[in-house]
């Protein structure tokens, strides 16, 4: 093999691969990332066996050929390079990268060794905006789980209904629903996607659009954008019912500014954390007064502006789980609704009645 490519191009889709490298894989081919020059372009590919990358750059081809090369030095190396052109050369089981004015050599592993990323893409169920991603699963993706031992909550429901794709995430503290406007082929859709998985489609921006296949017969999930191609493994698991905890009505609405109660939750984590991290809200006519208190430390009150309609009530959440919410959930104008102190707290945005985030709360004394 022997191709020459621009440092620049290389650099940016190094960065996109090694976030399918493994640093505690015991296996070493799995550190190693998949160089092949053909038809014009170099190839490249990394996997951790969970989900896998491949991409590609365009590059002066020599000589056709493939190899594998230690990620991480071989991404240290090219990143230390400013504009220059790199030839990249295997002689012997040997990769040399060389510039105008360096040569580095790397041992390598047999290519054989590489695992197969994906067989066949399968059916194509969707294209999806790559705005959407960005707007859509962010404010869900956030609820799952990062507990493995229940996979099921580790990942995405993604479910077809009447006038798009239902996106369902919990932990079993919490839980994002996303009623997207994204149309799907399939009716009958109904799939556990793992979290990671959307996190990384999340960062594929190459195109203004990203096409979605699943591979029933292998169980994999396959985004497509520009010359990337991220691969997944489908979760095989029972989602829990969800709908079970989702409250049907409320006896208190309260309307507030995201900024200001994301504000007064911070100021209130300060003291909270010296107590189980326990935030209160007050909801009043007028306001919601945030409070946190540890006996040994003290306490702290922050009142927020708000409308509230119906009757007035007090809570309390796990701090963590508030600022998750406020954090991730980026509208202006929110929405809280509650039936009463052990009953789930549900925020909406103002306006918008397809995503909702429910929090279990916390029974307090007094």
């Amino acid at each position: 093999m022997k191709i020459q490519v621009q440092t620049e191009l290389l650099q940016k889709k190094l960065t996109l691969l090694n976030h399918a490298i493994s640093s505690k894989s015991q296996l070493p081919i799995l550190l190693n990332i998949l160089l092949e020059a053909k038809d014009g372009v170099l190839v490249l590919s990394s996997t951790d066996l969970e989900i896998g990358i491949t991409t590609q750059i365009k590059g002066e081809i020599e000589k056709e050929g493939s190899v594998t090369v230690p990620a991480k030095t071989f991404t240290e190396l090219v990143n230390s390079f400013t504009k220059d052109t790199l030839t990249l050369e295997v002689v012997d089981h040997t990769l040399t990268v060389k510039t105008k004015n360096s040569s580095s050599s790397f041992q390598t592993l047999p290519v054989e060794e590489f695992p197969k990323l994906y067989q066949e893409k399968g059916e194509k169920i969707t294209d999806i905006p790559s705005e959407t991603i960005q707007n859509d699963f962010e404010i869900v993706l956030f609820s799952s789980s990062n507990d493995t031992t229940r996979p099921a909550l580790s990942g995405v429901l993604v479910k077809a209904e009447k006038h798009g794709l239902l996106l369902v995430a919990t932990d079993g503290y919490r839980l994002s629903l996303k009623h997207s406007k994204t149309e799907t082929t399939d009716e009958n859709l109904s799939l556990i996607v793992p979290s990671r998985v959307f996190k990384e489609a999340m960062n594929m921006r190459e195109a203004k659009q990203v096409s979605v296949f699943v591979s029933r017969d292998h169980n994999q999930i396959i985004f497509e954008s520009g010359d990337t191609i991220l691969i997944g493994r489908l979760i095989e698991a029972e989602f829990p019912p969800y709908e079970k905890i989702i409250p049907t009505d409320s006896s208190t609405v309260t309307t507030f500014e995201r900024e200001e109660l994301l504000k007064a939750v911070k100021m209130c984590s300060i003291f909270a954390r010296e107590s189980a991290n326990i935030i209160k809200f007050s909801l009043q006519k007028g306001s919601i007064v945030v409070s946190s208190q540890t006996p040994s430390l003290g306490e702290n009150t922050v009142t927020v502006d708000a409308k509230l309609t119906g009757e007035e009530n007090e809570i309390a959440f796990n701090g963590r789980y508030l600022l998750d919410a406020l954090t991730n959930i980026s509208h202006e104008e929110l929405t809280f609704e509650m039936t009463g102190p052990l009953n789930p707290g549900v925020f909406k945005i103002q306006g918008d009645s397809s995503y909702l985030h429910l929090i279990m709360p916390i029974r307090i004394q007094g």
